[in-house]
């Protein structure tokens, strides 16, 4: 009974140590790439929304190439500007910053040109 109670323990201990562990969040995921993005892409912003902001669109990495994400609105967070996607450089290599949230004094942002068109 002990071999046995034994062995069923160690099968216990055997399965669990090659089962796969449950993947952290990845916060701040970048993309270092030595290729700069193509110029931005012009893009009508439609009428402004009430409650959303305008996220711009920008070029992504798809891993081979750049390709472009069009703009879309998101749902405003109080409290919150929305900051738009960008690439920057740095040592020679491009990266790209995804569009986040960050805590903000206004908590809106107005779309680009809307404001001169006293939609904001």
């Amino acid at each position: 009974m002990k071999t046995l109670l034994a062995l069923a323990a160690a099968t216990a201990i055997g399965v669990t140590a090659v089962l796969p562990l449950p993947a952290a969040a990845q916060v701040g995921v970048s993309i270092s790439i030595g290729t700069a993005p193509p110029p931005p892409r012009y893009e009508p912003v439609p009428s402004p929304r009430s409650g959303y902001v305008w996220a711009p669109g920008y070029w992504d990495w798809n891993g081979h190439a750049h390709v472009w994400a069009g703009g879309h609105w998101v749902q405003a967070r109080s409290g919150y500007d929305y900051e738009p996607a960008a690439w920057y450089q740095e040592n020679g290599q491009w990266y790209l910053r995804k569009g986040k949230w960050k805590q903000g004094k206004h908590g809106y942002h107005c779309p680009p040109g809307q404001a001169k068109k006293g939609n904001c």
